[in-house]
């Protein structure tokens, strides 16, 4: 019998090796799909996020992601425009989950209720907003791409997940605007029975859901609202533009329109490679001159009624280098000057610089021009053929190719701290709130003025009103206890009680007065020195810095089931 147990320890057989054809992508599984280092922070700061147990995140988080991703396999977010490569609408989708979970830690939700019904809903409305995102795009596998298996029977989605080999093509004249109907027909493979039950008993939730699901935003309220942010913080960081001020941008954002014009114009009504033409396309980048195309561009754009087109073409080159839609010259503008020869014909141009990837997908694209597109010696101390950095994303087709893998693969690290960098800009104020005192839990009894405090500290992240582990928290997690920063922790919950120090005779600041209420339930561990202020060194993509704060003897005081540590903390040695 021991034996047995012996060979338990042995690692398991390798899983049948399936021949995959030339021109098809193999069937991964969910571990393998979510092995990727930016994935697995992701799915931390998700879990951070949320404050749930292991088990309870499991439940309502992680299972339904597993079905996502297993249901996604490689499948890219779109043809042309964002998270355009293999992986990239699993990539999109996690990080709409983290965004619109960091946004809505900024809500008190369903808005205008009591605030007991408030605490008592939260973690129902973070999985509702959760889910609305993560399904945001979903149904563009079932409309937008043709999937076929190696077998060469079409897939369909609502068939259930991929069971061998495949490769895909977008299906040409598609209707764009399709997908966000199309969900409909796939969000109970990714949510369960008992979620969907568990969500219906709260109908204002339940209704912003639906409405979501269905494509119909505005119809979905603070909802709807939060997905809409979050699709355009990840788009925006993926395409190179500003994950901050895609948070002001309107539903329908002026770089859609952008890119969008963009295509039409260049496929469609724009002379490429020849005298007299308003583009070059080289091998590795296509040439627009400036003035002749931002003039279509902005025409076209206001035939097809679209407002906030900016009047001049100044204002529009600096939307398009703004959004990354075009390259930068080392100078940091958005003209270049290069000179077009070929045979006896050469001349001199002001020009657009642009990646291929963003006009042609899977399409043909027309041939290289035979010619040479060389910067201006005045412009770049070169007279050598331009070239371009290489695409962070390349098109899809029918037949994936190398240029297609995910291009987050060698920048995980720095890659998640981009995402999220637009949340740094000071503590989020609480909206929809009822009232100035929404976020009290209860009087705070004068007999045990450290405990009440303690009891506010636990309650505010049970209900997500004192976040945790995120770049402006004051609660975190670290070397398996809990770092509670100081003054900004206690001078918090006493901006929340006012006069809460009056019946003491102390004459000292209120923070500092709760401050030392807190030491004398002896529940934080002491330094060898004797002292009680630890410091925590941060690390994070961008920026080194110290946080100073008491740490807790026993973590259970605030949390039932211990969350992950910050991974960007490390306690320095006393």
């Amino acid at each position: 019998m021991l034996s047995l147990f012996r060979h338990k320890k042995q690692k398991p057989p390798p899983p049948p090796t399936v021949n995959v054809a030339d021109g098809y992508l193999p069937i991964e599984s969910v571990h393998s799909l979510l092995a990727a280092e930016h994935r697995r922070q992701l799915l931390d700061r998700i879990w951070q996020y949320t404050a749930l147990s292991h088990a309870q995140f499991i439940q309502l988080y992680l299972n339904p992601i597993h079905r996502y991703a297993e249901q996604v396999q490689q499948l890219p977010a779109s043809e042309t425009h964002h998270h355009a490569y293999l992986g990239g609408m699993l990539d999109h989708g996690l990080e709409l989950v983290a965004c619109s979970l960091k946004l809505r830690q900024s809500y008190l939700l369903p808005t205008g209720a009591a605030p007991e019904d408030q605490a008592a809903q939260t973690d129902a409305w973070s999985a509702g907003i959760a889910y609305g995102a993560l399904l945001h795009d979903i149904g563009k596998i079932a409309v937008d791409l043709l999937v076929e298996r190696q077998d060469g029977r079409v897939w369909h989605p609502w068939q259930g997940p991929l069971d061998q080999p495949y490769r895909f093509r977008y299906i040409k004249g598609r209707d764009y605007h399709l997908h966000g109907a199309a969900a409909g027909l796939l969000y109970t493979q990714i949510l369960d029975r008992p979620i969907l039950d568990w969500l219906s008993g709260f109908p204002s939730l339940w209704a912003s859901l639906l409405y979501v699901l269905a494509g119909q935003y505005e119809h979905a309220g603070v909802l709807g609202e939060l997905v809409i942010q979050a699709d355009r913080v990840s788009t925006a960081q993926n395409i190179g533009g500003n994950p901050s001020k895609a948070l002001q941008a309107p539903i329908h954002s002026l770089q859609h329109h952008l890119i969008s014009g963009l295509r039409h114009l260049v496929q469609h009504e724009l002379k490429l490679n020849q005298p007299g033409a308003a583009g070059w396309l080289t091998q590795d980048t296509l040439w627009l001159v400036s003035k002749t195309v931002t003039d279509k561009l902005r025409a076209y754009l206001l035939s097809q009624s679209i407002e906030g087109i900016p009047s001049s073409n100044i204002a529009v080159f600096d939307e398009l280098q703004s959004h990354g839609l075009v390259e930068s010259t080392p100078e940091g503008k958005a003209i270049w000057t290069a000179i077009v020869a070929q045979g006896n014909w050469q001349q001199s141009f002001t020009f657009l610089r642009l990646q291929p990837a963003l006009i042609w997908g899977s399409e043909e694209r027309p041939e290289a021009f035979r010619g040479m597109v060389s910067v201006a010696v005045d412009e770049h101390p070169t007279d050598a053929p331009v070239s371009s950095p290489a695409p962070k994303a390349g098109g899809t087709g029918s037949h994936q190719k190398q240029s297609m893998e995910d291009p987050m693969a060698m920048e995980d690290a720095d890659y998640l701290g981009t995402l999220l960098d637009m949340f740094e800009m000071g503590e989020a104020e609480v909206r929809d709130t009822p009232s100035e005192n929404a976020l009290e839990v209860s009087a705070p009894p004068l007999d045990n003025p450290g405990q009440a405090f303690l009891n506010w500290v636990k309650e505010g992240i049970q209900n997500h009103k004192l976040i945790i582990n995120d770049s402006k928290a004051k609660i975190h997690t670290v070397s398996g206890t809990v770092l509670l920063v100081t003054p900004g922790l206690f001078q918090r919950y006493a901006r929340e009680f006012p006069g809460i120090s009056q019946e003491s005779d102390q004459e000292i600041e209120e923070w500092r007065w709760v401050q030392k209420q807190f030491e004398k339930l002896k529940v934080h561990r002491k330094r060898d020195d004797g002292l009680n202020i630890w410091i925590c060194q941060v690390e994070g993509p961008r920026k080194k810095a110290r946080l100073k704060g008491y740490l807790l003897e026993k973590p259970e005081l605030l949390f039932e089931t211990m969350p992950a540590d910050n991974p960007f903390l490390k306690v320095e040695k006393a």
